[in-house]
């Protein structure tokens, strides 16, 4: 499988590595990166050979949230402009949410904004000790709005309110704390702690396995169109909030806002 922004490969046993292969850009989702996980996950997650997915990004971090161009895109763009970029933003997590296949996040250096939401849709996630998470968007006058159904989900509401609205970094052991991280450790220890979550997957019925995590997902929080559709009007609102204009801008021009 050729992509310009992952790299993908399946081993013999049906298990597949994909990676978010821009270290130079610390793995920030661009418009390009979304279409590719929103087809990973329509394809390799729904193939019935794929025993398990495991998540992780090279270089020194997971994931830095936002590409910086495709975030200047979304200033440039109008109110339609903006939801329609959210919306496949909203339905590259949501494909990845119900794919049958056992998603497995590896988790290294820093996830941060939407690399949040990429944790939050995982089965499980793996940490490196020293990892740091921060949901950073209302720093930039924004809001969590498309990752936030699931990362509610992941964490329960009265845990998310901890970090949700503060935009404060937050390091794994806080994050197991809150239910999104299952284990932590060492760089050197992340791969066999990876294979540990993998191989009961090696052991069972891949149909049943797809036919179970749907059960859980229509057991747990609603997470439907109306509910997505919600999260895209509310981010398209706060886009158009002056807080916003300002605080992205001080952000790409690399100073402080009025907030501080």
């Amino acid at each position: 499988m050729n992509y310009e922004t992952l790299a993908v490969s399946v081993d013999r046993r049906g298990v597949a590595e994909v990676v978010l292969n821009l270290p130079e850009k610390r793995n920030a989702m661009s418009a390009a990166m979304i279409a590719e996980l929103t087809d990973v996950a329509q394809t390799l997650g729904a193939a019935t050979d794929t025993r398990a997915i495991v998540l992780s990004g090279a270089g020194k971090l997971f994931c830095a949230g936002g590409d910086l161009l495709w975030m200047r895109e979304q200033i440039a763009a109008d109110r339609a402009g903006r939801m329609a970029a959210a919306r496949r933003l909203a339905m590259m997590l949501n494909a990845l949410n119900e794919m049958p296949t056992p998603l497995i996040g590896r988790i290294h250096g820093g996830a941060y904004g939407g690399g949040v939401g990429l944790a939050a849709v995982c089965d499980v996630v793996v940490a490196e000790e020293g990892a740091m998470f921060g949901l950073t968007e209302t720093r930039l006058g924004l809001i969590p709005a498309t990752i936030g159904p699931y990362v509610l989900a992941r964490m329960g509401e009265g845990r998310a309110r901890r970090v949700f609205m503060s935009a404060r970094l937050f390091d794994a052991t806080e994050a197991r704390d809150l239910g999104l991280v299952a284990r932590i450790g060492a760089l050197d220890e992340l791969e066999a702690l990876v294979e540990a979550e993998v191989a009961p997957y090696l052991c069972v019925a891949p149909g049943a396995v797809g036919r179970a995590k749907a059960l859980a997902r229509a057991l747990g929080p609603r997470i439907d169109a109306s509910v997505i559709e919600d999260t895209i009007i509310r981010l398209a609102d706060t886009w158009e909030a002056e807080e916003a204009a300002h605080g992205i801008a001080a952000f790409l021009d690399r100073t402080t806002p009025r907030w501080g």
